[in-house]
């Protein structure tokens, strides 16, 4: 059996653990180290509390580990484990132990564990390469990181740099398993279209969805109009997503009439998400509708800004903005039915960015900052720019508004690279014959 060790349910694996037992090639048991995400818990960073509105424990076989009593998910030393796994892998006759990563210290715990049982340790993490650091930091990384990479029989490589990561760590090729990183890319296509086009019919290139569409609706709850562009960011408003870099791009576009698109659409800024940089954000903005009810005194009251692209604005500056609040995940595809373009601007922080595939595999074109880890995989050079640069963000949206359709058939295509399936052969051939 393979087991496979993870620190609590996360949405963006469930779709895999249930692909993985719905092929049935390979026998497995997912192990959760906390309960953080299966039952209503605080996100620290989302600044709320709330569980997942889709089963994240169902179709497919899972345990619960014996860790701390005071666990947090958001530290290294907030997770150990608090009994040894070597009875219980001897026990189920566990031929190998996956981790999902090194961020926290039961990993490392499970990594010696395994060993002394005899099993192999996988390793499946998300790190990459992008992230500069002085020379001292990489010799201290390589130091600690090398002894648990000498443990581990086979890296499961979600993309190029974290690839190269690993090259960089002195990891053997024979070692390394290509598994790109993905979600139920089926799903969200299929959410999309019903969205976009009722019925499953396809709508007219130029009208972006059907006359009285559920994308229209959508709009109208969430005051788009109809004939904006629409550009959306979706996750945590937090510093290392740089969400106050889409809104300097938006005032820059703004400025010179963001009249780019083919049809002559003005730009609307759709928020989804929460966070401790949402007050800047809707000061920063022109807002037509906030979910979450901020009161129009709150938003009009000068503040120091949190981020130097959230500077005060005048009224007549401000590009026109939607937030609606933190979105679960039967929710999450209304937001991309709405929108028409994806902007991710997160600095090397962002290890991958799978809010990037959920958008392609619903059709919209993304512009992604090059500290990403997804970036040189899944999205083309024109849609790229220097982490920071506002003025070339604003450059690669125009470029989106101008050629939509074309971006939104290439992304489609590229993500389908980037599916459960792909690394479900994956771990069946490494099963089978790593």
């Amino acid at each position: 059996m393979l087991s496979i060790i993870t620190t609590h349910p996360i949405q963006y694996q469930i779709p895999l653990w249930r692909a993985l037992a719905a092929d049935g090639r390979v026998p497995f048991e997912v192990w959760f180290l906390t309960r953080h995400g299966a039952e209503v818990t605080r996100d620290k960073e989302f600044g709320k509390s709330f569980a997942w509105d889709v089963d994240p424990l169902e179709g497919y076989p899972h345990r619960f580990l014996r860790v701390n009593a005071d666990w947090d998910v958001n530290r290294f030393w907030g997770v150990r484990l608090a009994e040894s796994l070597v009875p219980l892998i001897r026990e189920l006759g566990v031929r190998a132990v996956w981790l999902q990563g090194w961020q926290v210290m039961a990993y490392w715990q499970a990594a010696g564990q395994a060993k002394a049982a005899g099993a192999e340790v996988w390793l499946r993490g998300e790190s990459n390469d992008i992230a500069p650091r002085p020379m001292w930091k990489r010799l201290l990384r390589r130091a600690a990181l090398g002894r648990l990479f000498s443990k581990v029989d086979h890296f499961l490589c979600i993309g190029s740099a974290n690839r190269r990561l690993y090259e960089a760590m002195g990891v053997a090729e024979e070692k390394l398993h290509w598994a790109p990183y993905c979600v139920d890319n089926a799903r969200f296509a299929r959410q999309a279209a019903i969205l976009r086009h009722p019925g499953g019919a396809p709508a007219p290139a130029s009208s972006g969805g059907t006359i009285g569409s559920e994308r229209s609706r959508i709009r109208r709850e969430w005051r788009i109009p109809d004939d904006a562009f629409c550009v959306l960011f979706c996750g945590k408003f937090i510093a290392k997503k740089r969400p106050g870099d889409l809104v300097a791009a938006a005032r820059r576009l703004e400025a010179r009439g963001a009249r780019l698109g083919a049809r002559g659409e003005g730009l609307h800024v759709l928020f989804v998400g929460s966070g401790e940089l949402g007050s800047a954000l809707r000061i920063a903005c022109d807002v037509t509708f906030d979910a979450e009810a901020v009161p129009a005194s709150v938003r009009a009251k000068p503040e120091r800004p949190q981020a130097p692209s959230l500077a005060p604005l005048a009224s007549n500056d401000a590009p026109r903005a939607s937030f609606a609040g933190f979105l679960n995940q039967t929710q999450i595809p209304r937001a991309y039915a709405a929108a028409d373009c994806l902007v991710l601007p997160s600095d090397p922080g962002e290890t991958w960015g799978l809010v990037v595939n959920e958008a392609m595999a619903s059709g919209l074109p993304c512009v992604v900052s090059d500290a990403c880890g997804c970036a040189e995989d899944l999205v083309g050079p024109e849609l790229r720019y220097p982490c920071g640069d506002v003025e070339a963000l604003a450059g690669a949206i125009a470029h989106v508004m101008q050629n939509r359709e074309a971006l939104a058939a290439r992304c489609r295509e590229r993500v389908k690279a980037f599916d459960l399936g792909a690394t479900v052969d994956a771990v069946a051939e490494i099963w089978n014959h790593g």
